[in-house]
């Protein structure tokens, strides 16, 4: 049941130095914490009063379809999750380190970044991360970096990976990143949301999926689908294959892969005119949308890297509203976020999440801000 919050933030609460406290970190998915399913999560609404204030309020994740309006539209990311994290060697020393595939550039070439193992199942950033090295990875394959990526401050390399069929080398012998906060490994399929795309069906020159999941639409039900559909609700796709995310560092997004359909193109279009929302469904999405955006403001069908990041100097175009899940202290898609809700509605969302004690991560709790 939804129940209004309070209409001030925290005293001189900020969204850009806030502190994330000890256990409002999602450390398992909601089905093995107890709850209902994937979709029994909890949805922070931010959005603006009649007046123009900031205004916020709690509900349940399920009560998606009543919160949008008969002819809103939902823009999903259909990127598949990989299995993206492959145990290896260094050639010559021996060290164990983890290789977390994030990015395909061509036939053999992805960006990559290695990883210490944290003797917990999961791994830390590396220290030393001078190269370029060589890696025996498990399967016998040997990795060699070629040259650190272009602003990835040290921990990303680009790679060459000669195997002939490296989304199925990675099936056999890789398994799903995870970070420090989760408490174990899991099937791929807890990384999978239900719009992905089959691997088999993902054509073009960087064929490949995302090397962490595009994790807002995880709380998607084929059932909750059918209910926004029936309540006038358009669905409409994008692609964006996402990299994997600084969790220390939280630097800008690097070049991805993204593709906007003709059809979602005019879907959006459509609604814009007609003065209906166009609400993304991840930070993946509006990096999509908001790059195949013309000189005249208009979106069109586009494909190809994107470099595009968003800020409040640079503002949104197409993009009216946005699903996504609440991200770290400091983190760079704040900005995005800043972007369409302004600040102040931003600090307030965030600090009353603080308070009720919203979970964090990929397997956490949703927060829709709705800018009309």
């Amino acid at each position: 049941m939804a129940y209004p919050a309070r209409q001030q933030a925290l005293d001189g609460f900020g969204v850009d130095e806030f502190e994330l406290p000890e256990g409002l970190e999602a450390s398992a998915p909601p089905e093995e914490r107890g709850r209902a399913g994937r979709d029994d999560v909890r949805l922070l609404v931010g959005r603006f009063a009649e007046g123009g204030g900031p205004l916020v309020a709690h509900h349940a994740f399920r009560e998606l379809p009543r919160l949008l309006q008969p002819g809103d539209v939902l823009v999903v990311n259909t990127s598949a999750t990989l299995p993206a994290a492959v145990d290896g060697r260094v050639l010559g020393t021996g060290e164990q380190v983890v290789v977390h595939f994030s990015t395909r550039r061509s036939a053999r070439r992805w960006v990559v970044e290695l990883r210490t193992p944290d003797g917990r199942g999961s791994t830390r950033q590396r220290v030393g991360t001078g190269g370029p090295l060589r890696v025996r990875l498990v399967g016998g394959t040997v990795l060699t970096q070629v040259e650190p990526l272009p602003g990835g401050a040290g921990r990303l390399w680009t790679a060459d990976f000669p195997v002939p069929d490296p989304l199925a080398q990675l099936a056999r012998y890789g398994r799903a990143i995870r970070y420090g906060y989760t408490d174990a490994d899991r099937p791929l399929a807890a990384y999978q949301t239900v719009f992905a795309r089959s691997l088999a069906e993902v054509e073009g020159p960087a064929a490949a999926g995302s090397a962490e999941m595009p994790s807002a639409a995880r709380p998607f039900t084929a059932e909750l689908v059918a209910q926004l559909v029936s309540r006038g609700v358009q669905i409409v796709p994008i692609t964006l294959h996402t990299g994997v995310a600084s969790v220390e560092s939280h630097e800008p997004p690097y070049p991805e892969w993204f593709e906007v359909p003709a059809a979602t193109a005019r879907a959006v279009g459509s609604a814009r005119r007609a003065g209906s929302r166009v609400v993304a469904v991840g930070t993946t999405a509006v990096r999509a949308l908001e790059s195949a955006v013309g000189t005249d403001g208009t979106l069109g069908a586009a494909s190809g890297w994107t470099e595009l990041v968003v800020t409040p100097e640079r503002g949104v175009r197409v993009v009216d509203g946005l699903l996504t899940g609440l991200h770290e202290p400091r983190a760079s898609h704040l900005l995005m976020l800043e972007a369409i809700a302004g600040r102040p509605l931003l600090d307030l969302s965030y600090a009353e999440a603080l308070r009720e004690r919203y979970l964090w991560h990929e397997f956490g709790d949703l927060h829709l801000i709705l800018a009309r």
